[in-house]
């Protein structure tokens, strides 16, 4: 399996990349037929770098893919996909895949676009590369504002799978905490549907109080967790896959309304 790094070096090699077709088309269509020749390319491009860069189990965990929202919910069924919240934009990696949504929202279904972290830059800005941007390969540098969210490929050397949880600092959370992360579970419980329990309670405040508490155990029990007392006590590997389970569930049903 590759690396982050590989993938960047793969990304880099494309910038100045302009109009279609090009070698990125081309070697899609190769594979999918000539329809891709002039197709839109962003994510052609992300497919194009994770084959040429050893990987593509990590970066495609559903195959080859042109449309980028298929793609983001690829990230999605593995739980490895994080919300465009300003928290979680901050906490980005180099090598993640950053998705947006020009209309700005967070919902999967809107995507528009596709590129790749290439560094975080703080204050919900990060630079990417990224390919059918003025159909062209170039830097770009966005914010949380059009970032709906980023996948997190299971790059060689950092966890795979169900391990996930170990890397992410919301993990071992719990109540009586304060400060930035607390702040982020609140955005993602917000996304998973509590967001109005949440509001009554004091709402993204950092402060993990029994309002978070009570609104984490909903969240748990709205994906079928038998979430008695105490279950929003602390953020374990239980709590924080139920918790991504009940975002994608909450984000599917807000794609469906658009429809």
């Amino acid at each position: 399996m590759g690396t982050a790094a590989a993938m960047l070096a793969e990304a880099r090699r494309s910038l100045g990349v302009r109009g279609r077709p090009n070698y990125i088309t081309q070697d899609y269509a190769k594979r999918h037929g000539s329809a891709f020749l002039r197709a839109a390319w962003c994510d052609m491009a992300v497919t194009y770098w994770a084959r040429h860069s050893g990987n593509a189990a990590a970066v495609l965990p559903g195959g080859d893919r042109a449309y980028t929202v298929w793609h983001a919910q690829d990230f999605q069924k593995i739980g490895r996909w994080y919300p465009g919240t300003t928290a979680n934009v901050n906490r980005a990696k180099p090598g993640d895949i950053v998705f947006f949504d020009w209309g700005g929202t967070n919902g999967i279904g809107a995507i528009d676009h596709v590129g790749i972290v290439e560094k975080a830059l703080g204050g919900g800005r990060v630079q990417t590369i990224e390919a059918n941007t003025g159909d062209a390969c170039l830097r770009r540098v966005r914010s949380a504002s059009v970032i709906a969210g980023y996948g997190r490929p299971a790059y060689s050397g950092s966890p795979s799978g169900g391990s996930v949880v170990k890397e992410d600092p919301l993990i071992g959370l719990k109540k009586g905490d304060r400060g930035q992360a607390v702040k982020a579970l609140q955005e993602m419980i917000r996304y998973a549907g509590q967001g109005a329990y949440l509001d009554a309670h004091g709402g993204t405040d950092g402060d993990y109080g029994n309002g978070t508490a009570e609104a984490l155990r909903r969240v748990r029990a709205s994906v079928g967790s038998n979430a008695g007392p105490g279950y929003g006590d602390k953020v374990d590997g239980w709590a924080y896959a139920q918790l991504h389970a009940a975002v994608a569930r909450n984000q599917g049903k807000q794609a469906l309304k658009k429809v």
